[in-house]
């Protein structure tokens, strides 16, 4: 479904999207955002460092105007001195200050010559300013077509390119202090990178992920009495297997519970063990990657929504999860934790209730209650909705990192005028 129709924007602006990744069947975040912008006029081209692997695509992507360009990557160090000289025959690179070119000769040769790719067709197609999503490998190319370019960079964190025990933090403070600006998507993850990297973030602001609400209307189908459903890869930081204990709780107390588990990953055979092993067989439905209008219908079904989400051992972590917000604005009631920017969507006893990490018996006694109390869940569901419409509609998000982007690209250009 196309979003609602928005007066677009006086903008020339023209943003070249950098990812590691597109389309990722995980990130749908990126496709909202994508589709926010262009309603609001701009024009964006979208570069894509690795090929994609998933075989699903989302319905949604067909609403995206961007054209995608897939960066070969180097096959050995000497095509780096190849690009270089490619680039320095098609850009002029005479004026290139020296700490860029001192930057692409330490770079990864990889990550080196896909910059310079992303320079060169940046150029040819005239965009005014680049934009990255995570602060890894994506921001890392974006940094450097962009230095040279003689253009503004941005980008998005997230989570697992803040915490997790791979960000080597010299490398993310010098992509926040280098970025025109630097958009993150909690107030907690914004209160981290400000207290952790002092004034090299300085130009971090807060954007919600948003959601287009027409999609995601709240669900007027009947809900299937007993049924709690969780959604997300199957992996550590997800707490799947709390979850998972906590309905083997709910089963031993006598009740009529089944968990719907949507999504894959490297922890679906432990899983499934687990489920066994608690004797949940006919309790638990492992349904796979699922596409959005798959996943809606299941949530919007279940009687309770978990996101259960925990810190990784290797510090990775959710920063706020987009299914979360979805399931608050279909009008399932959540359970979920408070793990970094979670309580700014799940206010415990407003818009959702919030038990301890890894804690199974809390989280079986708050999916309980909510089970146990129609009139209680559907409270909580009408003031979930009514924060997902104030603070996560995507008309409003994307009207924000506009006002971002502009203001970047304003800069950047008027620091080449002077």
């Amino acid at each position: 479904m196309p979003l609602p129709d928005i007066t677009p924007t006086t903008t020339r602006l023209r943003v070249g999207y950098v990812t590691k990744m597109y389309p990722r069947f995980s990130e749908t975040f990126i496709v909202n955002e994508v589709r926010g912008l262009e309603r609001r006029g701009v024009e964006i081209e979208i570069f894509s460092l690795r090929a994609p692997v998933d075989t699903r695509f989302h319905a949604a992507l067909a609403d995206v105007a961007a054209p995608v360009r897939f960066v070969p990557r180097a096959a050995r160090a000497a095509d780096a001195w190849s690009a270089l000289a490619e680039t320095h025959d098609r850009l002029d690179l005479r004026a290139l200050p020296a700490g860029t070119l001192a930057d692409l000769l330490a770079a990864d040769p990889e990550d080196a010559v896909q910059a310079l790719w992303v320079a060169s067709a940046a150029h040819d197609a005239g965009l005014t300013h680049l934009h990255a999503h995570f602060g890894s490998v994506a921001t890392t190319v974006a940094r450097l077509a962009a230095a040279v370019l003689g253009i503004g960079y941005t980008f998005t964190a997230h989570a697992k390119d803040i915490f997790h025990e791979s960000v080597d933090p010299a490398d993310l403070r010098t992509k926040l202090a280098d970025a025109r600006a630097v958009v993150t998507v909690s107030d907690h993850n914004l209160a981290y990178l400000r207290d952790t990297y002092g004034p090299a973030a300085d130009a971090v602001v807060r954007v919600y992920n948003g959601l287009d609400l027409d999609e995601y209307a709240r669900a007027t189908a009947p809900r299937r009495p007993g049924r709690v459903c969780a959604v997300g890869r199957l992996v550590e930081k997800k707490g799947f297997g709390a979850l998972l204990d906590a309905v083997a709780l709910l089963v031993a107390e006598g009740r009529d519970v089944h968990l719907d588990l949507v999504g894959s990953g490297p922890q679906e055979a432990e899983l499934r063990a687990r489920a066994a092993a608690a004797g949940l067989d006919g309790h638990v439905t492992f349904y796979g990657p699922l596409p959005q209008d798959r996943v809606r219908d299941v949530v919007a079904r279940a009687a309770v929504f978990a996101a259960p989400c925990v810190l990784g051992a290797d510090g990775n972590r959710d920063g706020l999860p987009t299914v979360l917000l979805e399931a608050m604005a279909l009008g399932t009631p959540v359970v979920s934790t408070p793990v970094t920017g979670i309580p700014e969507a799940v206010r415990d006893g407003e818009t959702g209730r919030l038990v301890p990490p890894g804690d199974a018996p809390a989280l079986a006694a708050a999916l309980g209650a909510l089970l146990d109390d129609p009139a209680e869940a559907r409270r909580l569901a009408d003031g979930a909705r009514a924060h997902i419409e104030s603070e996560f509609d995507v008309v409003g998000t994307s009207r924000r990192l506009l006002d971002v982007l502009e203001s970047a690209a304003t800069t950047a250009a008027e620091g080449r005028a002077a």
